[in-house]
């Protein structure tokens, strides 16, 4: 079972024009605590952020599924549910899950949930897909 944490960090880097600006880039972490999470961020960054940054925040982040593409370079969160016959009181329930797709573009992440969803047994609906400001997931390895 992975435990996702969201590692906001902060840094100056060059721009196009040569101007130094402070940026903030979020990031997701397979962790077992904030504190491996921090640990694990900043190891993972130190080869390509030359200079000081900091870790501006972390957050523990509720995903239940990741689905990888490797010809995608953004991340969407996908809001699933899963829907269950109540038999007692005779209404439906949903039951929402949060999913990450990597994808170049929406079509391909409404493809790429589609094809992990595949041999899923229990009915579903893709309530939302939109893109996050994710540049990149480090899970455990």
């Amino acid at each position: 079972m992975y435990n996702w944490f969201e590692c906001k960090i902060k840094y100056e880097k060059t721009a196009e024009e040569g101007k130094i600006v402070k940026v903030g880039e979020a990031y997701l972490v397979d962790a077992m605590s904030f504190t491996e999470a921090e640990a694990r961020i900043i190891e993972e960054m130190k080869p390509f952020i030359s200079g000081e940054f900091e870790v501006a925040n972390i957050r523990r982040s509720r995903i239940n599924e990741m689905f990888f593409n490797e010809n995608g370079d953004k991340w969407y969160r996908s809001k699933v549910n899963f829907i269950s016959l109540d038999e007692e009181k005779g209404i439906e329930k949903r039951t929402g899950q949060t999913m990450m797709i990597q994808a170049s573009d929406m079509q391909d992440a409404l493809k790429g949930l589609l094809e992990g969803m595949k041999g899923t047994l229990a009915d579903y609906e893709i309530a939302s897909i939109t893109e996050t400001s994710i540049m990149d997931v480090y899970k455990y390895e």
